[in-house]
């Protein structure tokens, strides 16, 4: 059964380092702020910060959340991750199987 008007949301986020991006992820996982969280190593980012063109290797997170969670995402993103500005992307989800859908919301509080 899914929230009452709540839609799925994928958010995207980076880390620094394997041990953030745990940590976070469980964090999310473990409260059911998120279903799931998929990280992806080896991701290289090319960004201007402070007037200057950085590169760095990053893992990116791809956070399953719903619209009703989104909110409490972001500051637990906020307090947990180490960035004085970490991405924080929120993707609309237009569709997906039934079933996994089911699973994503029953996942979450």
């Amino acid at each position: 059964m899914h929230e009452e008007g709540a839609a799925v949301r994928i958010i995207l986020s980076t880390c620094g380092d394997r041990a953030e991006a745990d940590r976070i992820s469980h964090v999310l996982v473990e409260s059911e702020l998120a279903a799931c969280v998929n990280l992806v190593p080896g991701v290289q980012s090319v960004y201007r910060w402070q007037g200057k063109v950085e590169s760095a290797i990053e893992i990116l997170l791809v956070i399953k959340t719903s619209s009703a969670r989104v909110k409490e995402v972001e500051k637990a993103v906020a307090e947990l991750h180490s960035y004085a500005v970490p991405e924080f992307l929120v993707l609309e989800v237009q569709g997906g199987s039934e079933p996994y859908l089911d699973w994503l919301f029953g996942n979450l509080k």
